[in-house]
């Protein structure tokens, strides 16, 4: 390890919370019966995070009736917690310059396939103008891990997109996946007003991650990044979101880890991650990796589902890596957020066509449906697109939105606020036969509202959104 990675400074007490030796013995045990499946389905049920040990049963329990039970049961967590909405986002790459040398990534250093390039200011504002003539009010933005992307630069940018507007678009919330930063870093990008700050682990298996991240790269550093987010919670960063790339090493494995990640956040600092994303391995321009671990489908939907019901109150995270079927199948097993007319290559919004370009993204995407299409299939199958960002915005975050969230109030919340958020699209934005669409869910949802007060405030500003074009009316 260079000298670089050995004299940055970790968290207070930072320690490996994962302990391996502890998940490969929970991953040997026996199939559980089903008196012990039902009785962890049920505290799930009851909105409790489960343990590591639980979560292990869960994974052991892949008898067909034990499989349908699980499915069941995170189908019903997720509409019980997050009603039927879908919040809706879009990744902006904004510079794929990177001095890591991570075996799966088309943004590896060693890449020489790789077209580099980091957007200017003009060329942000050109695909942020896009975006928001498209519809989108919720942008995550990615940078690779290079000296030039400072704490300063990623400030810089997220301050420049929230002053970005586009007749009645704009963005309202920018998060964050960048490399981990250390205390003075994250306090210098919270202060640009971001929502969440998400690191992906890759794999929490040390062996594997050792091989796939060489030794005297900056994220070759193991520690350095698990406790990337211990140093963001110290530096008052209260909103965070984990993540492992499934493919590396086996998928029940990185379950439990993801799990352990959660708890020990929540244990020791009060709350545990906002978001969980779970994308799998794909191909990548320069980049000829083969592993044994990769998820079938159907143990992709099983391990959506336990994740659902291991971590109740998080937002889970699938993204457009995933074809359109797979997509579709998976958010009735607890999907809360998908990404959407999404195009990963840098300044992939206004430069490409229909066609993927390898050379310039990081790995390849499965949708790249448009929005407007995205958000149809939404409404015909029933969901509630969401572009709702009032919890960033009211400050309620961290410790505050679980002490709304754990008791289900919010569902007063976010229901009527995704309602309003779609009312924006299908007046601004929609094609005609989306707009019809989502006409009849938004009617379907008010009728569906216990007759009170609130429904009352919901019809109206639904009626001064649609008729009097006025915009931001959240709850």
């Amino acid at each position: 390890m260079n000298q670089q990675t050995t004299t940055r400074r970790l968290s207070a007490g930072a320690t490996d919370f994962i302990a391996t030796a502890n998940l490969d013995v929970l991953l040997k045990q026996p199939q559980p019966d089903t008196v012990q499946v039902r009785d962890i389905l049920a505290k799930s049920l009851a909105k409790e995070a489960l343990t590591a040990a639980e979560t292990a049963i869960l994974i052991h329990a892949d008898d067909p009736d034990s499989v349908a039970a699980v499915f069941a049961a995170a189908n019903r967590l997720k509409r019980e917690v997050y009603g039927n909405r879908i919040v809706l986002f879009a990744p902006l790459y904004i510079g794929n310059h990177c001095v890591n040398n991570c075996a799966y990534c088309g943004f590896k250093v060693t890449n020489t396939k790789a077209i580099r390039r980091t957007l200017s200011a003009e060329e942000v504002e050109q695909q942020v103008t896009f975006l928001e003539n498209q519809g989108h009010k919720r942008l995550i933005l990615v940078f690779g891990e290079h000296p030039d992307y400072t704490p300063e630069f990623i400030a810089e940018n997220v301050r420049r997109i929230y002053d970005i507007k586009s007749g009645p678009g704009e963005i309202r919330r920018v998060n964050i996946n960048a490399a981990p930063l250390d205390g003075a870093g994250y306090r210098t990008v919270k202060s640009s007003g971001i929502g969440t700050y998400q690191i992906f682990q890759e794999t929490y298996h040390l062996p594997t991650y050792q091989e796939m991240h060489p030794v005297g790269t900056l994220k070759g550093d193991y520690l350095y990044r698990l406790d990337g987010l211990s140093r963001a919670f110290e530096a008052d960063c209260d909103d965070m979101g984990v993540g492992a790339l499934f493919g590396l090493y086996d998928w029940r494995y990185e379950v439990l880890a993801l799990v352990t990640h959660s708890l020990f956040l929540q244990a020791r600092y009060g709350v545990g991650p906002h978001t969980i994303s779970f994308p799998r391995l794909c191909p990548a321009s320069g980049v000829d990796l083969t592993t044994p671990y990769s998820v079938a489908d159907r143990d992709f939907m099983r391990l959506i589902a336990i994740l659902r019901l291991a971590v109740p109150y998080t937002g889970l995270i699938l993204t457009a890596r995933e074809s359109a079927a797979i997509r579709r199948e998976a958010m009735e097993y607890g999907v809360s957020q998908i990404d959407a007319g999404s195009r990963i290559e840098i300044g992939g919004y206004t430069e490409v066509g229909d066609m993927q370009v390898m050379e310039r993204e990081q790995f390849s995407l499965g949708d790249i449906r448009s929005l407007d299409a995205v958000i149809r299939e939404l409404l015909e199958d029933g969901y509630v697109p969401s572009f709702c960002t009032a919890c960033y915005r009211l400050g309620r975050t961290g410790k505050q939105f679980m002490e709304f969230a754990i008791p289900g109030f919010i569902g007063s919340y976010c229901t009527p606020n995704a309602m309003t958020t779609l009312a924006e699209y299908l007046a601004d934005y929609a094609s005609p036969s989306t707009r019809a669409a989502g006409m009849q869910r938004l009617r379907a949802e008010l009728d569906a509202m216990p007759d009170n007060q609130r429904k009352t405030e919901v019809a109206e500003r639904l009626r001064r959104i649609l008729e009097c074009g006025e915009h931001d009316l959240y709850v």
